[in-house]
């Protein structure tokens, strides 16, 4: 039984009487197009049992439906989490994607993207800190950041101000003696450092006992561990006996933080209340299910993806209209109430 051949452009113009050039157009620029051309050569594609053949197109048209995407590490479970929701997207966008993990490195950061683009990628995401968005913007293609400094480009952040604000409440809520916030030295223009603005405006505006607890946290279980142990050797020094509510700036540490004060005293002590930011899965499977200022990571994703596919969509067209700023999607935090204030 002879192998049933490939359609062709050729096929596919002999059955609606179009030259290969319109069919031609309708693959590579269909705006060019009338909308009723293209329902008749759509409607053929399916009569035909058109197959694709994506290496071909790619070479014809240099379009390659590839995303690239920059992360720091796949450590904390925010940057896992949303890699995953950004992967997901594929079924409703139909783009493929190339991860690159920069370890916070910036000159191998910078080989990872000018691998990217020799592989012809239509738009780039980026949550890695390392280069700034300046740079970042000359690349001349479409990009998105994520939770980074985004002067110069489009981005998707979550309302930290909001999410800080919604944590220092809930410990002033439960009547906490001291506030605690361990976070990272961060700039102010990196959108996490909300988290920091909108604790403290809780805390003075409150004129509520407090503390910032800055520590260069990075993305390596032993140290973090390390330094945890000596921030909870003076919360056991300065605080004892006060009921001392915890604000940490992600789940990931959050979860190390609740695992020692485990180890030390085999539960958590009526002392201790602790809230986490992410919302990602490690704060609902920890020991006990840690209360979380959650980031909608989903929406994010989402966003982040539309938001990019909408500015390759606008590069193809017969016309294209530039942005003159770019845009900033801001989505709002929801507080998760778990067991570590709740219990």
């Amino acid at each position: 039984m002879a192998q049933k051949k490939n359609v062709t452009f050729s096929d596919i113009a002999e059955y609606t009487h179009f030259s290969k050039t319109t069919i031609s157009r309708y693959f590579n620029n269909p705006d060019s197009l009338t909308l009723e051309n293209q329902a008749i050569i759509s409607d053929a594609l399916v009569k035909l049992n058109y197959k694709e053949n994506k290496v071909a197109r790619i070479l014809a048209n240099g379009k390659t439906e590839f995303i690239g995407i920059i992360v720091p590490s796949l450590y904390f479970h925010f940057f896992s989490e949303i890699l995953n929701q950004i992967l997901s997207t594929y079924e409703t966008f139909g783009y493929k994607f190339l991860v690159f993990v920069g370890n916070e490195k910036k000159e191998i950061e910078k080989q990872y993207i000018q691998e990217l683009l020799a592989y012809k990628i239509e738009g780039l995401i980026v949550l890695s800190h390392t280069i700034p968005s300046k740079s970042l913007a000359a690349l001349s293609i479409p990009i998105v950041s994520i939770e980074r400094e985004d002067e110069y480009i489009c981005s998707v952040n979550t309302d930290n101000y909001a999410g800080g604000v919604q944590a220092a409440e809930l410990l002033a809520e439960h009547d906490c003696e001291i506030l605690l916030h361990i976070n990272s030295p961060t700039a102010k223009n990196i959108p996490a450092y909300g988290r920091i603005q909108g604790f403290l405006d809780v805390c003075k505006k409150r004129r509520l006992k407090h503390q910032i607890i800055y520590r260069d946290l990075k993305a390596n279980y032993e140290a973090i561990q390390a330094q945890l142990n000596e921030i909870i050797d003076e919360l056991e020094r300065d605080y004892m006996g006060q009921k001392k509510g915890v604000f940490i700036s992600n789940d990931t540490h959050a979860n190390i933080f609740l695992n020692l004060i485990f180890r030390r005293h085999g539960g958590l002590p009526s002392d201790y209340l602790l809230v986490g930011f992410d919302n990602s899965p490690i704060s609902r499977e920890a020991i006990i299910p840690i209360s979380t200022v959650g980031q909608q990571i989903d929406k994010i994703a989402y966003e982040a993806v539309g938001l990019l596919v909408e500015q390759m969509n606008e590069r193809k067209k017969r016309n294209p209209v530039p942005l003159t700023e770019p845009i900033h999607k801001i989505i709002p935090p929801i507080l998760m109430q778990r067991d570590t204030t709740e219990g």
